[in-house]
């Protein structure tokens, strides 16, 4: 396999990926959106002993969500530098023509 096929290959599942990310990604809203429904309507100050606990609680949500953006933001990272790497190799002169090829 050449070069230009390996890039090739490499930029078509690096779509796909962002696809699938996109996917994930609507999914979650949809999921996010009934869990923020369920929040505003059951996690109250009423529903707590104290301040502390309620507190807590709302704590734990948020570092759930922190950590899917965490998440999100690493399969981007990675999205990105596979990217950078095709247009490295075009920039240095390694450019690749994406014509009636099969990959």
């Amino acid at each position: 396999m050449g070069r230009e096929t390996a890039y090739a290959r490499m930029l078509d599942a690096s779509a796909k990926l962002q696809w699938n990310v996109a996917m994930i990604l609507e999914a979650k809203a949809v999921e996010a959106e009934k869990v923020r429904s369920w929040l505003c309507n059951h996690v109250t100050p009423d529903a707590f002993s104290d301040h502390e606990e309620h507190l807590k609680e709302t704590l734990n949500v948020h570092d759930k969500v922190v950590d899917v953006i965490e998440s999100l933001t690493k399969v981007n990272q990675g999205m990105v530098n596979v990217l950078k790497a095709a247009l490295r190799q075009e920039q240095e002169g390694f450019g690749f023509d994406m014509g009636d090829k099969d990959l």
